[in-house]
């Protein structure tokens, strides 16, 4: 195996600042202390009377600017700084005097790295081009993740050097609008977790008995209301292998309605239920009361289409997958601003879908949902989309706001949800 060529030039570390700061304690000559070092002479001298510091007089600490009138003559010549005298601990009088402290000089060394370091390594048109492009996917809700995925080659920036630049006000921007930096408030636990009323065998004690391949493959169920007077709300389904979240809408809250939805679905996309949804974890709403009706076939009553398992009371993380991706479902459909679940339709689910499940992934390595289905149940996967309605988004027609969905219902000249 080749040996990596070593690099020509190395900067002076710590060791080498203590090793000539010794040096120079010990009266060594420049020459003499290079050699040790294995560097030249003047790459010594020159880190001397550069990071040597003031420590007695003005700007005591500070990096030498100058010998005043009076100073030592002896800091005239080789090595400019009081390190070696034998007058330097107890009994030298000058008002002004100067020493090489590794320490200090180390210390001086890194700000003068991180001062050439500050500021954004872009021209000035190129940076604004690319934090023009920046902005308009975070006004489409879209994350930094998302971005630098998306966008390598046009902004060519890690994550975390978004995230940067937006921290640091560049473009008028702010953590304001990154939907994750702010909202969140603390949660009152007043009593203890109760087991689930539907019996051990359905517990979320049982569910994690079963094998680690059928948990993975696992459906979390769930449902997302809009305003209080409404009376239609979102069924939630979150496949768990694919990061995939599907929205059927549903008349009422009410068991009879979940148990039409699953009907429907079935009945749709047979193949595909049978392949994503056979095993179900939802919590203990009374919508998902009728754990038998759930269960119940819509081709076969006499058949069991699935298995459905509760968690424990007040433990929506049990089923977390499904709640953190409610956070992108509500940037489509975001609370307190006057939506209504009433006025939604079998289209604007099919719109919401389409976008919530084209952002890529960072955990499916830069890939959608839709194309992780794809991929791994080929015509079952596109069956199941087809039945809904579901389609893939360009990144550059991607919108992670409720503009998707009004944009939507303009063009098929329906009035907007708030009115």
């Amino acid at each position: 195996m080749e040996e990596k060529p070593t690099k020509a030039y190395r900067r002076l570390d710590k060791s080498d600042r203590a090793a000539i700061e010794n040096g120079l304690d010990k009266r060594k000559s420049c020459r003499q202390m290079a050699r040790d070092l294995g560097r030249s002479p003047s790459t010594v001298a020159d880190e001397v009377a550069r990071n040597r510091t003031v420590s007695r007089g003005p700007n005591k600490g500070g990096r030498v600017a100058g010998e005043p009138e009076d100073a030592c003559p002896k800091l005239a010549s080789w090595p400019h700084c009081c390190n070696g005298c034998r007058l330097r601990r107890y009994h030298c009088n000058r008002p002004w005097r100067c020493e090489y402290s590794a320490a200090r000089a180390q210390a001086l060394a890194d700000a003068e790295l991180r001062e050439s370091r500050m500021g954004v390594d872009r021209g000035e048109a190129e940076f604004e081009r690319v934090m023009g492009l920046v902005r308009a996917d975070i006004a489409r809700g879209l994350s930094p993740q998302q971005i630098a995925l998306a966008r390598a080659a046009e902004v060519g920036a890690s994550p975390s050097t978004i995230y940067r630049w937006i921290e640091r006000g560049y473009a008028g921007m702010s953590d304001l609008e990154l939907r994750r930096k702010c909202g969140y408030k603390p949660r009152s636990h007043s009593a203890p977790p109760k087991s689930t009323a539907h019996g051990e065998a359905r517990s979320f004690a049982a569910f994690m008995e079963l094998p680690e391949e059928e948990r993975a493959a696992a459906c979390e169920m769930d449902t997302v209301v809009g305003l209080a007077s409404d009376r239609r709300c979102l069924l939630t389904l979150y496949l768990r292998a694919f990061r995939l979240q599907l929205a059927l809408l549903m008349p009422d809250k009410a068991a009879a309605s979940t148990e039409s939805a699953l009907d429907m679905l079935e009945k749709a996309a047979p193949r595909a239920f049978a392949r994503l949804f056979s095993l179900l974890l939802t919590d203990n709403g009374v919508e998902f009361s009728d754990c038998g009706g759930i269960e119940r076939s819509a081709l076969d009553p006499s058949a069991r289409r699935c298995s459905v398992y509760y968690c424990d009371v007040r433990q929506s993380q049990q089923k977390g997958g499904c709640e953190r991706n409610h956070v992108e479902l509500r940037k489509l459909l975001p609370k307190r601003r006057g939506i209504s679940f009433d006025r939604l339709t079998g289209r604007d689910c099919a719109v919401l879908m389409s976008h919530l499940n084209s952002e890529p992934r960072p955990s499916l390595g830069g890939m959608c949902a839709i194309d992780m289905l794809l991929a791994a149940l080929g015509d079952d996967g596109r069956e199941l989309l087809d039945a809904l309605g579901v389609e893939k988004v360009p990144y550059g027609g991607l919108d992670m706001t409720a503009g998707a969905i009004e944009a939507a219902r303009r063009e098929r000249g329906e009035e907007p949800l708030v009115p």
